[in-house]
């Protein structure tokens, strides 16, 4: 997926504090502004790459979700130039693909983006290999470090996930707590999902036991 570097688009290193953002914006709002440029096509069309970047950079949400499809591609480009997969690299990415959810904002959060990530790690050809080395207790620290990202995830794309790791080879206990693991997120998530609406029951049967009681 390309995304577009807003950082180099304002000449900014990934560090850059809010103010150099800012500072960044008008110096380079004054060179390619319309006004100054004599609508000068290029100039246009860069001035409007520079404002996208200074509007995603400078609001807190879309940057943490900028900031997320980075991490992503970046993490995905990485791994591609690996030529060797093996478990302990498929952990070792694992582990730190959990290490970064967990700091996440669980409301704010890209959780498509975040399945297809997980998705990108154990493809096929490298369950295959996972099968091939049959290195059982990593492939069960594997499926429970991706199973601990799941419970961000909604319950259909959790459940799609499921079904790709119960492809790789691991013990009995560890596939019955793949199960046991998504059968649980599925009623977390219902008991979320109705909770509203059995607190304004209770409410009402509490309001209408009050009133016969005081009739």
């Amino acid at each position: 997926m390309h995304l577009k570097d807003y950082y180099t688009i304002l000449e900014l290193e990934p560090s850059a504090t809010l103010t150099e953002i800012k500072k960044a914006y008008r110096r380079l709002a004054l060179q390619y502004h319309p006004d100054t440029t004599n609508n000068d096509a290029y100039a246009a069309a860069q001035f409007t790459e520079i404002k996208e970047a200074y509007e995603v950079l400078t609001n807190p949400a879309k940057k943490e979700y900028y900031l997320q499809q980075r991490w992503y591609n970046q993490s995905i480009g990485k791994r591609k130039k690996q030529e060797a997969v093996t478990p302990v690299l498929v952990l070792q990415q694992v582990l730190e693909l959990d290490k970064y959810v967990s700091l996440l904002d669980v409301h704010r959060m890209d959780k498509q983006g975040l399945y297809e990530y997980i998705g990108a790690i154990i493809p096929d050809d490298t369950i295959e290999k996972l099968n091939h080395f049959n290195d059982i207790t990593i492939n069960k620290e594997i499926i429970h470090r991706i199973l601990n990202c799941t419970l961000v995830l909604s319950y259909p794309l959790a459940t799609l996930l499921k079904d790709r790791l119960l492809t790789i080879k691991a013990d009995t206990e560890t596939v019955n707590f793949i199960h046991q693991h998504i059968a649980a997120l599925n009623k977390t998530q219902r008991w979320e999902k109705n909770r509203v609406w059995i607190l304004l029951l209770l409410v009402l049967l509490i309001s209408l036991l009050i009133f016969f009681m005081s009739a």
